[in-house]
């Protein structure tokens, strides 16, 4: 099952960016820092962030 956005349940894909990596919602375009969804990160999700050397909380 996709993440869903806490707002309109569109669906969450990963946003990297320089310095940051945050969760975007494809369908209202809302973002979401790591911490804010942690709660509902599902394993693939989780692999995938497991890539990345670190996080920034901003």
């Amino acid at each position: 099952m996709a993440m869903q956005c806490k707002k309109c349940q569109g669906k969450l894909e990963v946003i990297r960016s320089c310095w940051r990596v945050r969760m975007c919602c494809r369908q209202c375009g809302c973002e979401y820092q790591i911490h804010e969804v942690a709660d509902i990160l599902d394993e693939e999700t989780e692999e995938l962030l497991a890539r990345y050397p670190s996080i920034i909380y901003d």
